[in-house]
């Protein structure tokens, strides 16, 4: 049985862990991109993001000072057995993780920009949820995501005649225009398809996929290899401030969509590419993923 209150106590770990340390992908591709760097100024910026990276890690302190919003993916096994409020487990973890990491309170109201100084509010901490066949475990993803590239978030409702060099064309613009201020070297998710909003959707769950893990569709996989090299051929470079590496790499998930359709939704990740996932058994293990679903 998988009682409530260790929901809540992993999750503040699991938060903690986001902040503090990147995933494997994320890091060994910083160090080839330091290794590969030509630009002077670009390869400074790069050493400063590692050295910030090793010092966060070694001090379990934030790597960054924008500790994002609380955003959650939720994998309910269907042979799980849980005891307890899932959500109000991730909703009671917040505020202990903003006191305890700590984290920066960064939830406000949007019209009122009152702060409660919890992370805690009308929908946050923000959950998503779906269901995992046969499985007798909860998974769960912390996903803080900081302003400064998420600002950089746009979505293109296409044709169909645009097809996919409209969709390339799209993409690259909202790159350049975003120039240094999701403080490059970034990680770019995209969404296509669907409608609307899960074009956007799709673009942000994007983002979790291991950047060693390409898509498994050679079509996709081939847009998002053309995407990378066309991103970084801009010469944005680490920081905005001249270099070969603008992203570390592009992701693309997709869906399918209405015949008069073509949406396209981006979703810009900085270098801090947060994110920690734990699975929670039915038997109370813990085990936390490297690689997620």
């Amino acid at each position: 049985m998988i009682d409530q209150k260790l929901i809540e106590d992993t999750c503040v770990e699991l938060l903690r862990q986001a902040v503090t340390k990147l995933p494997a992908d994320v890091e060994n591709a910083l160090k080839k991109a330091y290794e590969a760097e030509t630009s002077e100024t670009g390869k400074t910026q790069l050493k400063a993001i590692l050295d910030n990276m090793k010092l966060a890690e070694e001090t379990s302190t934030p790597m960054c000072q924008d500790t994002g919003v609380p955003i959650f993916y939720v994998g309910l096994g269907t042979e799980a057995k849980i005891e307890g409020n899932l959500q109000e487990a991730v909703k009671n973890a917040v505020p202990r993780a903003t006191k305890d990491v700590p984290l920066r309170p960064n939830v406000v109201h949007p019209l009122t920009r009152k702060n409660p100084g919890t992370n805690v509010g009308e929908g946050m901490p923000y959950i998503n949820c779906s269901i995992l066949p046969g499985k007798d475990y909860i998974e769960i993803t912390a996903f803080p995501k900081g302003i400064g590239s998420e600002n950089m978030s746009a979505l293109a409702m296409l044709k169909p005649v645009d097809g996919i060099a409209g969709v390339k064309r799209f993409v690259l613009d909202t790159v350049v225009k975003s120039g240094g201020q999701p403080c490059p070297p970034t990680i770019i998710g995209v969404g296509i398809g669907g409608s609307s909003d899960i074009a956007m959707k799709l673009a942000k769950q994007a983002l979790l996929r291991p950047l060693d893990r390409k898509h498994p569709e050679e079509l996709i996989a081939n847009l998002e290899l053309e995407l990378l090299e066309a991103i970084n051929s801009t010469g944005i470079g680490p920081m905005g401030l001249g270099g070969r590496t603008t992203s570390l790499g592009v992701n693309v998930e997709y869906a399918c969509t209405h015949t008069g359709g073509l949406q396209v939704g981006v979703n810009t990740q900085c270098w801090a590419a947060r994110r920690a996932t734990v699975r929670i058994h039915s038997d109370g293990k813990v085990e936390w993923v490297t690689h997620p679903r």
